[in-house]
C-alpha cells in the first residue's frame, strides 16, 4: 500500500488581525493571511524579494481550542510558525462564477518573536507544549534599554571558566 503525505510548514507575518466566525453548529474558525518573503540578488546584482500570501484556517476542536488562542493573542504583524496541510476548495459564486481557493488548514501554531507572551507552542491534541524560551529576547531587550550591545553576549559563552559538568 502508498502512503501520502500533506504537510505544510510555514514561518511568516500576520497581515492583519485575525477574523473569528462561529458556524451554525456553534464550532469556531479562526482566519488569517501568513506573508512568506524571499530575497535573492539577480544577475546583475540588484536585490529582489518575492513575497506570498498563505491564506490559513484555524478551527476549535473537541481536543483543542486553538481558535480562541488565535483570537486572543496573535495580532497583526505577528511572526508565528505554523504547521498544517494544504486544501485546495472550489465552489460556484453568487453569479454562477466557478472560484478556487487554496487555504492551509492549521494544526499546530507557535507564536514567535514580540512580547504578548509569545513563544508558546499550541496544537490541535491539545497540548501546550514545547514552550519556547524567552530570555535571549528579554535580555537583548534590556540590554538594548541599557544602552549596551546585546552582540557582545554571544562572545561570553565562548568562556572556558563556567561550570558546566559536561
Amino acid at each position: 500500500m502508498s502512503r501520502s503525505l500533506n504537510k505544510v510548514t510555514l514561518i511568516g507575518n500576520l497581515g492583519a488581525d485575525p477574523e473569528i466566525r462561529s458556524t451554525t453548529g456553534g464550532n469556531r474558525v479562526a482566519t488569517f493571511s501568513l506573508a512568506t518573503s524571499r530575497s535573492w540578488n539577480n544577475q546583475s546584482g540588484d536585490r529582489q524579494e518575492k513575497t506570498e500570501w498563505h491564506r490559513c484556517v484555524v478551527w476549535n476542536t473537541k481536543g483543542s481550542q486553538l481558535a480562541d488562542i488565535v483570537e486572543k493573542y496573535v495580532k497583526k504583524g505577528d511572526k508565528i510558525y505554523v504547521e498544517g496541510r494544504i486544501e485546495y476548495r472550489q465552489w460556484t459564486d453568487k453569479d454562477g462564477q466557478t472560484r478556487y481557493s487554496t487555504e492551509i488548514n492549521v494544526r499546530e501554531l507557535i507564536m514567535l518573536g514580540g512580547g504578548r507572551g509569545g513563544g508558546d507552542s499550541h496544537d490541535s491534541e491539545g497540548g501546550s507544549g514545547m514552550s519556547r524560551s524567552r530570555a535571549p529576547e528579554r535580555a537583548k531587550s534590556a540590554a538594548g534599554a541599557a544602552g549596551e550591545d546585546f552582540e557582545d553576549f554571544p562572545g561570553a559563552l565562548n568562556d572556558e571558566d563556567d561550570d558546566l559538568p559536561f
